[in-house]
């Protein structure tokens, strides 16, 4: 859903309105309010983050963050989930996560919901990797398929039992089959 706005807002105007449930994105001078999450949605996004983080994290090679504003490239998007390298993540000189992260993911994964629009969607995968995101995914569970954006804006698409590509040094080893099927209980 966008709002209709009479006047355009700057990108410093959006940050300083109150957060919303569900949370706003500032696209292309347009705020959107992503989707509120339904069951697969919500079970894929936990068990990709649980895959991520038992593995990267423990490693401190990255951590999986769910539903992170990220603020880069003019824009300000909040990705299902967002992978950050150890040694990008944004502290305070306390040694704490910060609250802003004011730089692009290292991998960005969105799950489609049932009403959104995926072209909305790959857009912000796109802008993703134009910032230094090594990959974008887009899951589709009605599909079972997963669609990777790599940096040279390449879209390719994975099925069954196909070795997903990961940023380089994760040393994950997902396929679709493995993700999609944690949603038959």
């Amino acid at each position: 859903m966008i709002l209709a706005i009479e006047k355009k807002i700057t990108l410093v105007e959006f940050l300083n309105m109150p957060e919303t449930q569900p949370a706003a994105e500032f696209i292309n001078g347009e705020i959107s309010y992503k989707s509120m999450p339904q069951g697969e949605h919500s079970r894929l996004q936990y068990i990709l983050c649980l895959l991520i983080n038992q593995v990267l994290e423990l490693q401190k090679l990255a951590i999986a963050f769910p539903e992170l504003r990220c603020v880069f490239g003019g824009m300000t998007i909040v990705p299902d989930i967002a992978v950050f390298r150890w040694d990008r993540i944004p502290l305070h000189e306390t040694g704490r996560i910060a609250n802003r992260f004011e730089i692009s993911p290292d991998w960005a994964i969105e799950i489609l919901s049932p009403d959104q629009s995926i072209a909305k969607v790959i857009q912000k995968l796109l802008h993703c990797v134009e910032y230094g995101s090594e990959f974008g995914w887009l899951l589709d569970a009605k599909d079972e398929s997963i669609l990777v954006i790599d940096r040279d804006r390449r879209i390719s698409q994975f099925r069954g039992n196909q070795l997903l590509p990961v940023p380089k040094g994760f040393g994950l080893e997902l396929t679709p089959e493995q993700i999609f099927s944690r949603l038959i209980l």
